[in-house]
């Protein structure tokens, strides 16, 4: 494909390509999967074992035909999702996976590598150029976007590309939203993924050459899906792990630090749990707890590698919440059963304070371009987080 111009949205839970032949009408590259066509792959990793006459052999796969791996058998695999949140991270250096070691371009050579082989684009067939997304603010403490590029243009390189052009998420949906306008409109972009939402001011004009646009400002802040799920699993599974539950120690009760628990909030950091020195420490303090059966019930979640599991109940409760007043959450895996009535009033007050934080990022939008909110003719949202009603009302 020597003329086609690829653009990649590498997201935190879902990666699409798309693609022009000689300044032609874009469109999405597809792969079969389950007897069907699919063009949105899954952000996910997994890799295993096996012993052939006394060797190990290392084995990785990516999008959905690793998740199936991982349901069918998850203990027999290292399931690594939501990777994308490490991108910008100075804290994260490397990762140890069954022996080896998986720096960040590592993860992402290998995941593009099974992304581009499930679309049919071996080695050779892929152009030079690439257009890939950006957030405009990287999710994590303290994100370092050149960190991130940097990385990023390493895991390219790798794959063959020599020209890399990176774009900011929001600035692409607002040219695919321009393409309805017949004259000229300031519109407020907002792009909600799994790990950030971003932000764009944009003025567009449409005349008989096209449409030409004018950035007026970019803001954004790492939050979005992934922790409106986290308001949930926090309030609804947390307590039955052991949160707030206490232990003896030297003669004193003490609360389980929050820290155990905190690693919920991200599937990555669950996926590499087991291994840590923390959990080592929190299984040494089962027998001094107060409420032994709840940690047990953590720590066998954890071995068990039931983190996706965990947020596809997660995911069904928000999106029922977003057509209804309230939702059933139910999760019941290797006899762990959580079980609760969610209702959209409770959730909303659990986000509270993420949603404040996005009105803030609008509101730095808006300073930024130098406008009121009344200087907006459109707002066009994209992202499954722009469904929930308090999102929308912001």
């Amino acid at each position: 494909m020597p003329e086609t111009s690829l653009g990649l949205d590498f997201g935190t839970t879902n990666t699409v390509l798309a693609g022009a032949r000689d300044g032609g009408a874009p469109f999405l590259f597809r792969y079969p999967h389950a007897g069907q066509e699919h063009d949105t792959f899954r952000s996910v990793l997994c890799f295993w074992q096996d012993h052939v006459a006394g060797t190990a052999h290392s084995y990785h796969d990516a999008g959905p035909s690793a998740m199936a791996r991982v349901i069918a058998a998850p203990e027999d695999y290292r399931f690594i999702q939501s990777f994308k949140t490490f991108a910008a991270s100075p804290l994260f250096d490397s990762t140890r996976i069954y022996g080896d070691n998986y720096e960040f371009p590592d993860l992402l050579t290998v995941f593009l590598e099974h992304f581009f082989e499930a679309l049919r684009l071996g080695p050779g067939t892929l152009p030079r150029r690439i257009v890939v997304g950006r957030p405009v603010r990287y999710a994590g403490a303290s994100p370092d976007s050149d960190l991130a590029q940097m990385r990023y243009d390493a895991a390219f390189e790798r794959l063959g590309f020599t020209e890399v052009h990176h774009v900011y998420e929001p600035v692409a949906a607002a040219y695919h939203f321009a393409q309805r306008l017949s004259g000229e409109a300031t519109i407020l972009v907002g792009d909600f993924g799994g790990g950030t939402s971003d932000f764009s001011v944009i003025r567009f004009t449409a005349g008989k050459t096209g449409t030409s646009a004018e950035p007026l400002s970019h803001a954004g802040v790492g939050i979005a899906g992934d922790a409106f799920d986290y308001r949930i699993i926090d309030n609804i599974v947390s307590p039955v792990f052991g949160k707030g539950s206490t232990y003896k120690s030297w003669g004193k009760e003490l609360t389980f630090p929050n820290a155990y628990f905190n690693v919920l909030a991200r599937w990555e950091q669950l996926s590499v749990m087991a291994g840590t020195k923390a959990f080592a420490d929190l299984r040494r303090l089962i027998r001094d707890s107060t409420e032994p059966e709840k940690i047990e019930t953590f720590v066998r979640f954890v071995e068990s590698d039931l983190a996706h599991n965990l947020y596809q109940a997660v995911s069904a409760t928000k999106n029922a919440l977003s057509t209804s007043q309230s939702a059933r959450f139910d999760f019941d895996e290797l006899d762990i059963r959580i079980s609760a009535e969610v209702a959209r009033q409770d959730f909303e007050q659990w986000i509270e304070q993420d949603l404040q934080d996005i009105s803030r990022s609008i509101d730095e939008a808006l300073e930024k371009a130098g406008l009121e909110a009344g200087a907006i003719d459109k707002v066009f949202l994209t992202g499954g987080t722009s469904l929930v009603p308090a999102v929308r009302a912001q």
